[in-house]
């Protein structure tokens, strides 16, 4: 079982805010970091700073050896077949971008891209920038009013022109978990490649790249407990092989002369440059700290958490949850009758709860379900009841003052 307090206790929750007591319901957007992985962060700059793979130093050997080592706890968090296979990027946001500029420029006049109504922008706007490049065309897969898949109308999008099926694991926004293994299997069938939005999924589902059979997972440090800037692209190495560069520079060539420049072998080739070492660093570190529980009891205590939020925040009169599907993760949406998503937001920041308003980069979601924006609180596994209680007393004190 989890020691909550315990938890909390790593991650500096005991404190004050506003004169309040701190309840931190934003780890969608970016979660907080426990001692382990700052301390970690901080050893590297205060005792070992160093650049990596070109230096024959002491110090720089070191941080090629720690850097290296947390590429292969990547391969092993997510059971990929080799560490080759793991590209460290800056998060989700490039990782997407990475796939569309390179397997993207395999793409011509007429080939498809399916996406779903429930995706990110950072997984829209790629694809809508190749389709200008290319003339590839982009087809959407609908939601329902629960803010569940449409999976019917996802099998009749899916025709020999389809070329590459990107989509969100676990909505931001709704909360959705969409069913990943099915789509993969059935987007395969037809001979297109997979890219899974795994940003918020990381943290919340066992992830399995060799299970799942996804040609492409793209997936952001900040939500696993490590630093901002860092994250993480899998693909498969016969995919990897063949794509392009899409950034030139130091570390991903083999030669360089005037006339011509060969490139590194994976994940080389995609690692232009000096990278964010430290932050790697701390993603390992992350998943060091994740690895500390039992994941099942993590996930079991997740969705205890999730399901009472549901409940007690769906019975206040006046409360409409927004997206509420059958298999859902970590986020609680909704909207207040009369009063707007950002005034409810500023109300229970004054009571200390800190939650995300807006529409969470998700316009098309927005306007799927006629909305400007929600608030979203969303939990980790620091979160308790406490936290709940303490957003549902904020929710009421909004509607006191705008009675």
């Amino acid at each position: 079982m989890l020691d909550i307090k315990k938890v909390r206790e790593d991650f500096c929750l005991n404190r004050s805010v506003r004169g309040k007591p701190f309840v931190y319901l934003d780890s969608a957007a970016s979660a907080l970091k426990p001692k382990m992985v700052v301390d970690v962060v901080s050893k590297h700059y205060r005792e070992e700073a160093s650049n990596i793979h070109r230096g024959v130093h002491f110090f720089s050997e070191q941080a090629t050896t720690r850097y290296e080592q947390c590429r292969e706890k990547v391969r092993d968090f997510i059971n990929a077949s080799s560490s080759n296979e793991v590209i460290f990027t800056s998060g989700t946001t490039a990782s997407i971008n990475l796939v569309a500029m390179s397997y993207g420029s395999f793409l011509n006049v007429g080939d498809e891209v399916i996406l779903s109504e429930m995706e990110h922008h950072s997984n829209i706007v790629p694809w809508q920038m190749l389709s200008e490049r290319t003339g590839c065309v982009i087809k959407v897969v609908p939601i329902n009013n629960e803010g569940e898949l449409i999976y019917d109308k996802f099998l009749e999008l899916l025709s020999p022109k389809t070329k590459i099926v990107s989509m969100v694991w676990c909505s931001n926004s709704l909360g959705t978990v969409n069913p990943i293994k099915n789509i993969i299997r059935d987007a395969h069938n037809v001979g297109a490649v997979v890219l899974i939005d795994a940003a918020q999924a990381i943290v919340h589902e066992d992830v399995d790249v060799q299970s799942l059979d996804c040609d492409f997972l793209a997936f952001s440090g900040h939500k696993l407990y490590a630093p901002t800037g860092v994250g993480v692209l899998y693909g498969k190495r016969s995919l990897l092989d063949k794509m392009p560069p899409v950034i030139g520079g130091g570390d991903m060539i083999k030669t360089v002369t005037f006339e011509k420049t060969t490139y590194a072998d994976v994940p080389a080739k995609f690692e232009p440059g000096t990278p964010h070492i430290a932050g790697v660093l701390g993603l390992g570190a992350g998943i060091d700290y994740l690895k500390t529980f039992d994941l099942g009891d993590v996930r079991r205590y997740e969705k205890q958490i999730l399901h009472k939020a549901m409940k007690v925040v769906g019975e206040i009169p006046g409360v409409r949850l927004v997206g509420t599907a059958e298999e859902k993760s970590s986020v609680v949406s909704f909207v207040v009758d009369g009063i707007h998503p950002h005034d409810v937001g500023s109300i229970l920041d004054s009571e200390g709860v800190a939650v995300r308003t807006g529409h969470h980069c998700c316009q098309p979601v927005m306007d799927r379900l006629g909305l400007s924006g929600t608030v979203r609180a969303s939990f980790c596994l620091y979160n308790d009841e406490s936290d709940i209680a303490a957003l549902v007393n904020g929710i009421r004190k909004a509607q006191e003052i705008f009675s």
